[in-house]
Formats: structure tokens, C-alpha cells, sequence
């Protein structure tokens, strides 16, 4: 099935050779950060997690929500969403893919990855992110891709990927709460030590991922012959009202816990975030934007006949996925580093070679999307016809 990614119109390979060309300069990034080290980011000993770690944080997210189309259809039989279990498998395919290439892009050699792998230490939640992450890929690849060769031929699919799908449910949400364990273990860090951090991170993947999701799935309708079908996007329009609301609830009880007690090592942080500290604000304008798109997308997906208005769904979406990206992926990351366990600020900001590196592993993330979604949907184009 794989030649059908090779076959398309012009627009399809003109998409396709922007993606190359990102991914190109990204590599090349990559191959100097290789050579001159981690020192041409803008990480330091203060800020030793910077937008690589940022952009893996918020990708979990993006890759466990395809539990949230895979549970309702096997568990629940939702019928409906036997359309569109595909495109959130292989969306959950590339956003892993991400996660792994963001990660290598942090340690700066590669090759210390083989440490978690040389010298396993099951005491350590590295260790079992690793396992995790890996684990989530193979999954979604074998059941995506035996899935979509069963839907091809007319038949169901083999009875022995049905304990894998099942095991990719827990899988999907182990992968994200594993990676919140990852701050929530670390004591040195208030902002990060809490007992929600692992629902906060769940609740923004339950929002991010089935917005991107319905996203795609509205390109898909208006750029292929294939539909997605409303009722599929109306019913992902839900899931993301009530775990964006949920999201929001969730952060403001960690505002109220840390200013009710007043306890500094908690309130530093979030004031920094929002009205910065001695004159250190790098971070208020993205968080304050981070809050209005956050209120703005609750605002336009709570009201149903709004909702169900694909324009302003569209809007909703957007909304939802800059929100999250920035909480997540900025403020959450980075502001735990704000201030130290010295009480001194040192902020960080990403450099030129950081941001095309970055970009250029989404551009891969969108490559590897695309040849997938190209092989699913000419299926589903072929099924229709037949």
C-alpha cells in the first residue's frame, strides 16, 4: 500500500517538497549542534530543558489522544468512529515519531540515548518513558497499518490484533502520565510538584490532540474525495469542549492552592508567568496569550449551535491547540525552571539554530503524516467506490 503515497497531483508534491526542504535546513542545524555541541542553544545551567523538551511535552499529548477516538469505537462501539480510527492512529504514529526526534535533539549526542538502553535502571522514570514512547509507536503501527490492509481487502481484521488495540488504550494514557511523573518526581521544582500534574497533562492532550484531529479531519474533506463525516467531528467537537474546560479548571486550582497558602516556592513561578519578577518577563505576553485563546476557544465550543458551525469550529480548534502549545509547551516547561532553587532568575530563549532544528522535526512529523494519511485515504477512496 505504501506506493499510493508516490501518486499524487501537483499540489500534493509541492506540499510534499516544502517539507523536505524544511526538513533539510532542520538537518543541517542539527549537524552543526552536532559538531559545535548544546552550546549554540539557549539552554544553560539553570535552563537545562529548553523548546526541544517544550515540544516533546506538548507531542505526548498529541499522541495519546488518539485513545480518545480508539476507546469509544473498540470498547464502546461507537460505530461511527470506525472512519476516522485510522487518521488518529497514524496522527499518534507521527507525533511520537516527534517526541523521539526531539529528544535525541536535547541530549546533543545521539548515541547517549543507548545509556537508558546499556545501563537500564527501572528505578528511574526515564527508563520507563523510554519504554513507553517506543512502545506506544509499535503499537499504533502494527494496528494502524493491519487495520487499514484488513479494511482494504474487505475483511475483518485478524483476531490476533485485538489484545493489541486493547493494550493501546492504557498504553496511550500511560505514555502521558509517565511523562508528567517525569517533573512531578522532581521536589527541587514548586511548580512542577503537584499530585494533579499527570490529570493537567491528560485533560490538555484530551483537548489538543481531538482539536488538531478535527482539523485534519476538515482538510481531509475539502482537499480528497473522502469525508470524515459530521457526526464523527461534532462528537470530537465534545471531547475537546469538556477536556479544554477541564484543562482550564485544573490550572486554577493550582493558582488557588499556591496563593491560598502562600507558599512561595509555588506562587514565584505562576507570578513570574503573569506579571514577571524584578523586571524578568520574557514569558508574560506568551502566557497572557495562552489565557485569552484558552477563554476564547471555551467560549465559542460551549454554546452547541456554535459548535456545530464548522467556520467557528475551525476557530474553536485553533484556539485550543495555541493555548495548550503555549501553556504546555512554554510556560510549563520553561516557567518551572523560573526562578531557581537559589531564588535567582535567569530566562531563557531559544536561538536561531533551536527554532530550525524545531521546525524541522515538525516538518518531519508532517511528512510521515502525510504519506500515512495519503495511503489511508486513497483506501477509503478506493472502499467508496467499490
Amino acid at each position: 500500500m505504501l506506493e499510493k503515497a508516490f501518486v499524487g497531483g501537483r499540489k500534493y508534491w509541492i506540499w510534499v517538497g516544502c517539507l523536505l526542504g524544511v526538513m533539510g535546513v532542520g538537518f543541517i542545524m542539527w549537524l552543526w549542534q552536532l559538531r559545535f555541541g548544546l552550546g549554540l542553544t539557549g539552554m544553560s545551567r539553570d535552563i537545562s530543558w529548553g523548546v526541544y523538551i517544550a515540544q516533546f511535552t506538548f507531542l505526548v499529548g498529541v499522541a495519546a489522544a488518539a485513545v480518545m477516538v480508539v476507546l469509544p469505537y473498540y470498547i464502546h462501539h461507537y460505530k461511527p468512529f470506525a472512519r476516522i480510527t485510522i487518521l488518529a492512529e497514524f496522527l499518534g504514529v507521527a507525533a511520537v515519531v516527534m517526541c523521539l526526534l526531539f529528544i535525541l535533539a536535547d541530549l546533543g549526542n545521539p548515541t547517549r540515548a543507548l545509556n537508558v538502553i546499556l545501563h537500564p535502571t527501572p528505578r528511574s522514570i526515564l527508563f520507563w518513558d523510554m519504554i513507553v514512547l517506543n512502545g506506544y509507536l509499535l503499537l499504533n503501527i502494527v494496528i494502524g497499518w493491519n487495520v487499514l490492509t484488513a479494511e482494504r481487502k474487505g475483511s475483518a481484521p485478524p483476531g490476533w490484533i485485538k489484545p493489541f488495540i486493547y493494550l493501546s488504550i492504557p498504553w496511550a494514557i500511560s505514555i502521558h502520565t509517565v511523562t508528567a511523573f517525569l517533573y512531578a518526581g522532581l521536589p527541587g521544582r514548586h511548580f512542577w510538584l503537584t499530585a494533579i500534574m499527570a490529570a493537567r497533562f491528560l485533560s490538555s492532550a484530551f483537548a489538543a490532540g481531538p482539536a488538531l484531529l478535527i482539523l485534519f479531519c476538515l482538510i481531509v474533506r475539502k482537499t480528497t474525495k473522502f469525508d470524515p463525516g459530521k457526526e464523527q467531528i461534532r462528537t470530537l467537537a465534545g471531547i475537546v469542549t469538556y477536556a479544554m474546560i477541564l484543562n482550564v479548571f485544573f490550572f486554577l486550582l493550582e493558582v488557588f492552592t499556591a496563593f491560598y497558602s502562600q507558599i512561595p516556592g509555588h506562587m514565584h513561578t505562576i507570578v513570574y508567568l503573569f506579571s514577571g519578577i524584578d523586571g524578568h518577563g520574557a514569558l508574560v505576553p506568551w502566557m497572557w496569550v495562552s489565557a485569552a485563546f484558552a477563554v476564547v476557544s471555551i467560549i465559542l465550543l460551549i454554546v452547541p449551535a456554535a459548535r456545530r458551525a464548522e467556520d467557528v469550529l475551525v476557530v474553536a480548534c485553533i484556539c485550543v491547540f495555541i493555548a495548550t502549545w503555549i501553556d504546555k509547551g512554554v510556560g510549563l516547561v520553561i516557567g518551572g525552571f523560573i526562578p531557581n532553587p537559589f531564588n535567582t532568575i535567569t530566562e531563557y530563549s531559544a536561538t536561531v539554530p533551536e527554532i530550525l532544528i524545531t521546525l524541522g522535526v515538525w516538518a518531519t512529523g508532517f511528512f510521515i503524516l502525510t504519506t500515512l494519511y495519503k495511503v489511508a485515504i486513497s483506501v477509503k477512496e478506493e472502499m467508496q467506490q467499490a
